[in-house]
């Protein structure tokens, strides 16, 4: 069966947002990572830049801390896990309209009842990575201890929400590097898989 739907994860400044969304373009399909944001914001009433940062990023410094902060049964739903809910309850919505490319935030564990989803993981080496922040987004150069924070805490909010480890290839139905293969080529590939002939 040909996905109807793929789910991208990434590591941070790996050019995944860009890979998805040039993959869905070239299918004619929606592409859904601004939206996913702005239409949880709604749901919840939290700030847009909240969710944007609790609903893929854990706040806490490793996971032990972030499986124990603000979770006391005691005090009901945390913000977390209030977010968690409504953000899902998004990503199953925007699914059920029909094809589409998702990015982040879960998505490929939240539709995994699902027998038409693609999910891939894109990576890079990080000193790749540092270059393509530092020269696309114009940003200053990042450490490799920042880069590896920030992916640390998708890791640990991954973990969290879904019990599996975050990057792990048996997890996915392919990983790519984009930083060996290129954005393009990986657009190329996962386009292949979707049973659509590249345009030459």
């Amino acid at each position: 069966m040909k996905p109807g739907i793929i789910t991208i994860s990434r590591e941070f400044g790996s050019g995944g947002r860009e890979v998805g969304e040039k993959l869905a373009n070239r299918l004619g399909v929606p592409f859904y990572d601004r939206e996913i944001i702005t239409e949880t914001a709604y749901k919840t009433g939290f700030a847009e830049e909240y969710v944007k940062k609790q609903g893929e990023y854990a706040s806490a410094r490793n996971w032990f801390e972030y499986s124990f902060s603000a979770r006391s049964s005691s005090f009901g739903m945390s913000p977390e896990d209030y977010l968690w809910s409504k953000q899902r309850e998004v990503i199953l919505d925007l699914s059920r309209k029909g094809p589409c490319v998702i990015v982040g935030r879960c998505a490929d564990y939240i539709l995994r009842e699902r027998k038409d989803v693609l999910n891939v993981f894109i990576h890079a080496s990080v000193e790749k990575r540092k270059r393509r922040i530092t020269e696309v987004y114009k940003e200053a150069e990042h450490s490799d201890r920042m880069l590896r924070d920030i992916d640390k805490k998708r890791s640990f909010n991954y973990k969290y929400y879904t019990e599996q480890t975050w990057g792990k290839s048996q997890n996915y139905d392919i990983t790519l590097d984009s930083g060996t293969l290129g954005i393009d080529c990986c657009v190329d590939i996962l386009l292949e898989l979707c049973g659509r002939d590249i345009e030459k």
